[in-house]
């Protein structure tokens, strides 16, 4: 009788899947555990307790910080939204000298470190900048907002433009055909159709700029704290459980987001595949 090596119950891919998931996702888990140590210091467990989380709830420069990084990506995503649409339209429904071009060139802050675009935003902000009352533009909440309307732009544009490859051209054709004017067939049947996709890019987004540490920091000015440059000014003394709880807060938030944003992905899916 020939002998047959023993199988072992699970498969190399699934217990490197677990190892790779378990890398990324144990020092969460241990992050959330020591959020709730009563203990000062992330060292040691010493008891259970809520009283970080009140901390973070009553915390005058966590929730100041929080609402200039609300605010910075509310506009910038909302800048973003509009632009970026339009500019995948145009690059998916005509055609242009230079479109390929222009194409790489708006799409390249998705490649480029935050740092590059850090470094060379502050520059060309330096570089333009406009006299008046005197004086000369300041860093402020709206250049780290114009800031980060170069990198949402991608995003957007990006998502919308996936969606667009999906869409039967001729339906913009077949509105034309029925008398609609192109503002008329753009607002009523196309856009309809990519609000899915703007939708998700916008929630991609306003997730990406709330996260931004290296482009804020170079462009905001004096009087502008977004939440992470006030995490990064706490923990360079030591992370303690305040600052935990804050990061499972976030973590729980981006994790909304990117449901919310996956169900509207799913339910229009779904509604093209039935037609």
């Amino acid at each position: 009788m020939s002998s047959s090596k023993p199988k072992l119950p699970v498969s190399w891919q699934s217990l490197f899947s677990l190892l790779m998931f378990g890398f990324m996702y144990l020092p969460i888990l241990v992050l959330a555990f020591y959020s709730f140590n009563q203990s000062p210091y992330s060292a040691g467990w010493t008891g259970f307790t809520l009283d970080w989380y009140r901390k973070f709830f009553s915390d005058e420069r966590i929730l100041s910080a929080l609402a200039d990084s609300l605010r910075v990506a509310f506009f910038a995503v909302g800048i973003a939204a509009i632009i970026g649409t339009l500019m995948a339209v145009g690059l998916a429904r005509y055609r242009f000298p230079g479109k390929n071009l222009y194409r790489g060139a708006a799409y390249l802050p998705l490649i480029i470190p935050d740092i590059a675009i850090a470094v060379s935003t502050l520059v060309f902000l330096a570089a333009v900048a406009i006299p008046f009352s005197g004086g000369l533009v300041q860093l402020s909440l709206w250049t780290v907002v114009a800031a980060h309307v170069v990198f949402c732009l991608s995003y957007v544009a990006l998502v919308v433009s996936t969606r667009l490859t999906d869409l039967n051209p001729h339906l913009e054709e077949a509105a034309l055909d029925l008398g609609a004017t192109p503002a008329q067939a753009f607002v009523q049947v196309l856009l309809p159709e990519l609000m899915p996709a703007i939708v998700s890019g916008c929630l991609l987004a306003f997730v990406l700029s709330m996260d931004d540490f290296l482009i804020a920091s170079f462009t905001a000015g004096g009087g502008t704290n977004t939440l992470p440059m006030e995490i990064f000014s706490r923990i360079r003394t030591g992370v303690k459980p305040d600052i935990n709880a804050l990061s499972v807060i976030l973590i729980l938030a981006s994790g909304l987001l990117f449901f919310v944003a996956e169900l509207i992905r799913y339910r229009s899916d779904k509604k093209r595949l039935g037609e």
